[in-house]
């Protein structure tokens, strides 16, 4: 039987896995929501682009710091139920829809186009479904830059389609089957880890 060997994978596992995850996790996001709210506002998409690579980046590096943090304080038995019930936890929260509130983002035009995306991005992004993952993902992985890389990198790809792209992106693509399969995966990994089954755990 193979047994539970918490953050003992490879730093490419770590990276695709995180930003399969968030990426999935973050089509019909607030996050999402709101870089379409600010590509229709400022119609400049190189600063609001900018700002969301600044703001994912601080915010996923300050939440895998309390993954990594959470993995080093408790031990083997303890950490394979508590990441295991957060995967569980993630893939029924991934198939709530997120809204929006009509303040989020909205002043702050003192701080420009940059200024306005990073603040409005690290406070949307504060208790996300995406930082959860980033910290449930550190906890369980080594490589904590492995992690944040590819965390960012997935919350890269949902939204800057979305800065470019708009309204069009959300008519076209099924956010329910999105958030499903996003569910599955974190379900997968949540039994694999209190099971003990698989390679990756």
């Amino acid at each position: 039987m193979l047994v539970f060997r918490p953050r003992n994978s490879s730093n490419v596992e770590a990276f695709f896995v995180s930003t399969g995850i968030v990426a999935l996790g973050e089509m019909g996001d607030k996050t999402q929501l709101l870089a379409l709210l600010l590509a229709a506002r400022f119609k400049r998409p190189l600063p609001i682009i900018l700002g969301i690579l600044v703001a994912t980046l601080a915010n996923h590096a300050m939440a895998g710091a309390v993954g990594d943090w959470v993995a080093k304080a408790m031990g083997p038995d303890l950490l394979r139920w508590v990441i295991g019930g957060s995967f569980l936890a993630m893939a029924v929260w991934m198939l709530i829809p997120d809204q929006i509130d009509d303040d989020e983002g909205t002043g702050k035009e003192r701080f420009g186009v940059f200024g306005t995306t990073v603040i409005a991005f690290f406070v949307a992004e504060m208790g996300d479904k995406t930082q959860i993952a980033t910290v449930a993902l550190a906890a369980r992985y080594t490589d904590l830059l492995a992690v944040v890389a590819g965390t960012t990198l997935g919350m890269m790809l949902a939204n800057v389609p979305a800065v470019f792209l708009g309204d069009q992106v959300a008519r076209k693509v099924s956010m329910k089957l999105v958030h499903a399969i996003a569910a599955a995966i974190f379900a997968v990994l949540g039994v694999l880890t209190l099971l003990n089954i698989g390679k990756l755990f």
